[in-house]
């Protein structure tokens, strides 16, 4: 079985890439994926992972 952290408060909304201003939140790849390059996501009770391909794409796989 996997421990899944508490989420963090998501950030207060941002301009996006193209310098608009959005309700949804922006976050960075970086950020969001650490220095490994991915992240394991809980969504329905699935298991998902996102990550960064060797052509720095990104990936979500189940």
């Amino acid at each position: 079985m996997f421990t899944v952290p508490p989420p963090k408060p998501a950030p207060a909304p941002t301009a996006d890439v193209r310098g608009h201003h959005s309700q949804v939140p922006c976050i960075d790849s970086q950020a969001l994926l650490g220095p490994r390059g991915e992240v394991h996501i809980v969504h329905q009770g699935q298991l998902y992972r996102l990550r960064i391909t060797s052509l720095g794409k990104l990936l979500l796989t189940k």
